[in-house]
């Protein structure tokens, strides 16, 4: 069993590289053009909105909390391969739809790492099933793993399914999955809560001043762009120049 000690340490030692400062790039990096391309123009006309600022504020939520949910992401699951790594020796997997793998003495196992138990649609996780089977086929004709079983686990950061056993699958949540993969530590799942958010008060106000200083920018930028004389929003303007063609198609 590996120590929470462990996996908290290695938290604190690089939350702010991998999940806050990657933030503040994020933030640093948009432009205008970037959110108002993304995002439904015809969304923020159903909600009302009229005022520049406001409506850039709306799309910058939308787009910080989308941009953060994915960095997240990316952080809780190298949290997951540290601590399969400490406890089993496991690694980065190079299998496609594959993040971890590591084997015991007599079975290998492949994992798909997920933040939550909701994170797909059904087509989403019917392509994550094949390529379990796509994996297992692989691995069941190499050589050097004919002696083991092979199972394949669906982990989820946070959540729980009180069914795992999923017939292609076995689906581990939340405390399951950090049991698991850390060898026993039925603590660590809420161990880990701790350093996650150690520096979540000091990185908060700074990314609030560098989003209130890009929200600024925007509505100055897009009230030259996207308003009329008298200051009401051009949206012809601006569903053109987000949903406007830019092929060469033309239907019958």
């Amino acid at each position: 069993m590996i120590e929470s000690r462990i996996i908290s340490d290695f938290i604190e030692s690089c939350i702010d590289e991998e999940f806050h400062q990657k933030k503040q790039e994020k933030i640093r990096a948009i432009k205008l053009s970037d959110i108002t391309k993304r995002k439904n123009p015809y969304l923020f006309k159903a909600k009302g909105l009229t005022s520049a600022s406001d409506l850039i504020k709306s799309i910058m939520d939308a787009t910080v909390s989308s941009g953060e949910e994915t960095v997240f992401g990316n952080f809780m699951e190298k949290i997951a391969i540290f601590t399969c790594s400490q406890a089993f020796g496991g690694r980065k997997s190079s299998a496609v739809g594959i993040d971890l793998e590591f084997e015991t003495e007599s079975t290998k196992y492949l994992i798909s790492i997920k933040s939550g138990p909701n994170w797909g649609n059904s087509s989403q996780k019917k392509k994550m099933q094949d390529n379990f089977i796509k994996a297992k086929k692989v691995l069941g004709t190499s050589g050097g793993i004919n002696s083991k079983s092979i199972t394949c686990i669906e982990g989820c950061c946070y959540g729980y399914d009180a069914r795992p056993e999923k017939g292609t699958h076995i689906k581990l949540c939340g405390q399951d999955f950090w049991t698991f993969i850390s060898n026993g530590n039925n603590e660590l799942y809420s161990d880990i809560i701790e350093p996650i958010g150690k520096l979540a008060d000091e990185k908060n106000k700074e990314l609030i001043e560098l989003t209130n200083a890009k929200l600024n920018l925007f509505t100055a930028e897009f009230i030259s762009e996207y308003c009329n004389s008298d200051g009401s929003i051009n949206w012809a303007l601006f569903v053109a120049r987000n949903s406007g063609s830019k092929s060469d198609y033309h239907s019958n």
